[in-house]
């Protein structure tokens, strides 16, 4: 056992020990949670409108404070982009999370605290590290590099101190020096900062972290395993395992995994590389994959963000109820609401996740409120397609590097179906033999779905092909190559896809 691993491990097992108490102290750590908060602005903007002063209990909170979603705090966010303080959490915001979502429309300004940061963004990357190094025992992280591509920011305006932009981007402004140094965290953030464009840091990067012994990686998939496959083909390996025989982790946040998984097994065929997901947003990080043995994540419960939810059976309803973390149940589908110390109330952050288990609270991510396949209540999230598309990748030995989904309509009508855009790494040997086998396996994730496709009211799906670097140069079209921006799976509408078709 190398001596700064077990250092480090050392140093971080009080997050080890404190996750722990999420079994037994669930309901009163989130309790203490919210007295917290709203103690803390009582005396903004917000507090006072809704007399944060007097809220003893989550009853009134809950009856007092309304649900709200972007548009309904967006008047507040640009007031604080304007440099007023005391708005929606004391003091003066320096930085805002700029986010399109996941539909890649209209920007967003998600507000993010100095506590937000050290509380919340910057204390699930520590957990991520202590649980991983907890549980791996024969870890030699100590004597690596982690490659960690955190995206870009600016000021708002020439000369403003407020900055906006990925949230990596935040994150790594905001990371201590000496965490830095002790993680051995790379690229330098200076080099990061100097070189915003994707495609300059795509020639400069796989050079430098050549020299580098990696032992882990992290962020979205799509562009870490891109870069890992550039620097592979510079060098004439065959896998990434050639060049950096120590690699241990993987932990990837913001997408699913499992249509990357061959892309994985291809880079790193010894099996060794360990993936561990994480639930990390914007708005907060509120999930971490503690057991690299099961694929659920615990929902972390001292990050200064308090929970509700909404069950999906009554979500859009005028009287849909709003739970509070300790009356949800398993195997149940909830819309997720967050209070937070970056001053979001109540806030409807659009994702849905499933309770697999409670005392600890762990859970899967299930998808979008807004986006889920549905012209004739098939109900197909994302999680079901990339599974399918997983499962049929495994099933055909093909390779998936991009999809996205959508009707082959705006209108319903006998002849509907859902109409897939796929880009290979590895093609099929027949398409619409593939086609027949993820057909196949869309049927066993749902019910919902396999219904519709019995009763003949939804017709079989159909693949397209699109060509090499389809999905790389739409991004590159919108101004969306890399940092937090990724392809929408599924849309409801004909609008994206449309798009690519036209590009294709």
């Amino acid at each position: 056992m190398d001596l700064i691993t077990s250092i480090v491990r050392l140093v971080m097992h009080y997050r080890v020990r404190a996750i722990r108490r999420y079994a037994t102290d669930f309901e009163s750590i989130q309790r203490k949670t919210l007295r917290r908060l709203v103690r803390k602005a009582s005396g903004t903007s917000w507090g006072k409108q809704y007399g944060y002063d007097s809220i003893r209990s989550y009853a009134d909170y809950a009856e007092r404070v309304p649900v709200n979603n972007h548009s309904s705090i967006k008047p507040y966010v640009m007031r604080m982009l304007g440099g007023e303080p005391d708005v929606l959490w004391p003091g003066k915001i320096r930085y805002f999370a700029k986010t399109s979502g996941t539909t890649c429309d209209a920007a967003k300004f998600i507000p993010v605290s100095r506590q937000g940061l050290k509380h919340c963004h910057l204390m699930g990357g520590k957990d991520v590290t202590a649980s991983f190094l907890d549980t791996h025992r024969q870890s030699h992280a100590g004597l690596g590099y982690s490659l960690v591509l955190a995206g870009t920011c600016s000021p708002v305006k020439p000369g403003s101190r407020i900055m906006t932009g990925d949230i990596s981007a935040i994150m790594s402004r905001a990371i201590p020096g000496f965490f830095r140094t002790m993680l051995h965290l790379i690229p330098p953030a200076g080099m990061l900062r100097r070189i915003h464009d994707f495609k300059d840091r795509e020639q400069i990067i796989p050079p430098y972290i050549l020299r580098k012994r990696l032992v882990s990686f992290s962020g979205l998939p799509g562009w870490n395993l891109r870069l890992l496959q550039k620097t592979v083909q510079m060098e004439g390996k065959q896998n990434a395992e050639q060049i950096w025989p120590h690699m241990e982790m993987f932990a990837h946040g913001g997408c699913s995994l499992f249509p990357y998984k061959p892309v994985i097994e291809k880079l790193f065929p010894s099996g060794n590389l360990v993936c561990i997901e994480n639930y990390n947003a914007s708005e907060g990080f509120f999930g971490v994959q503690t057991d690299s043995n099961d694929p659920s994540m615990m929902l972390m419960l001292d990050y200064q963000v308090f929970y509700e939810f909404i069950p999906m059976k009554e979500y859009g309803r005028a009287d849909a109820r709003v739970l509070p973390l300790w009356e949800v149940e398993t195997d149940q589908d909830y819309a997720i609401i967050i209070s937070t110390s970056s001053g979001l109330w109540r806030y409807e952050i659009g994702d849905v996740i499933r309770f697999v288990r409670k005392a600890p609270y762990k859970f899967v991510f299930v998808g979008r409120t807004a986006l889920e396949l549905n012209i004739c209540y098939e109900k197909l999230n994302i999680r079901q397609a990339d599974q399918a598309i997983a499962q049929a990748c495994q099933s055909t030995g093909c390779i998936v590097r991009e999809y996205t989904v959508a009707p082959n309509s705006d209108n319903y009508d006998e002849n509907s179906y859902h109409q897939w855009l796929i880009e290979f790494e590895k093609e099929p040997d027949s398409v619409e033999a593939f086609a027949f086998v993820l057909q196949k396996c869309l049927e066993q994730t749902d019910y919902a779905y396999m219904r519709t496709i019995e009763s003949g009211a939804l017709k079989p799906l159909q693949v397209i092909v699109a060509r090499q670097g389809l999905f790389y140069a739409w991004l590159e079209s919108k101004g969306k190559l890399g940092g937090q921006h990724k392809v929408p799976r599924l849309y409801q509408s004909r609008k994206l896809i449309e798009e690519l078709l036209s590009m294709n």
